[in-house]
């Protein structure tokens, strides 16, 4: 990867167990220049427009329970209700934090079905939708009472 900030995303993803790899894909996959096919990651980076949508999708995998992860591919789907959409923008905004990439990189105008400013404004406030779902989850403390320190700031990156 040469263009920044998708290299620190990519090698944040490798460090935490989620397979990467770089790979010519076709026009019209799910998100521009983004596949996952059998738990890997593959990305082109000529054809990669938002390179927020790395940590989205690394959210996904990492939040599979290992089995799953290892066979996921295309539009990955979860087997765990406490997984939600909500769950999985929660963790990758902790990853953006985590990594020092500006919220905005991760939340832009392409995605999250026209709610990308919303949600900015939302995690910019503190509010996080999804982060109890990380706690249940064993990932993060979250609340007010939590013991350690709280989402944003993650206790482990990958479902167990």
């Amino acid at each position: 990867m040469t263009h920044e900030p998708a290299a620190r995303m990519v090698d944040f993803l490798r460090s935490i167990g989620i397979h990467v790899q770089a790979q010519a894909l076709p026009d019209g996959t799910f998100l521009p220049g983004i596949a996952v096919h059998n738990g890997t990651l593959l990305v082109d980076e000529t054809r990669l427009r938002f390179p927020g949508d790395l940590l989205h999708e690394g959210g996904h995998l990492a939040l599979m329970s290992p089995a799953q992860r290892a066979v996921a591919s295309d539009a990955v789907e979860h087997d765990n209700e406490q997984v939600s959409e909500a769950a999985v923008i929660a963790w990758s905004y902790a990853a953006a934090l985590h990594l020092g990439i500006d919220a905005q990189v991760l939340f832009h105008a392409g995605g999250y079905h026209g709610r990308s400013q919303a949600l900015l404004l939302s995690y910019q406030l503190g509010v996080y939708p999804g982060a109890g779902a990380l706690a249940e989850l064993g990932l993060a403390y979250v609340g007010p009472h939590a013991c350690g320190t709280r989402y944003p700031a993650m206790l482990k990156w990958l479902r167990e």
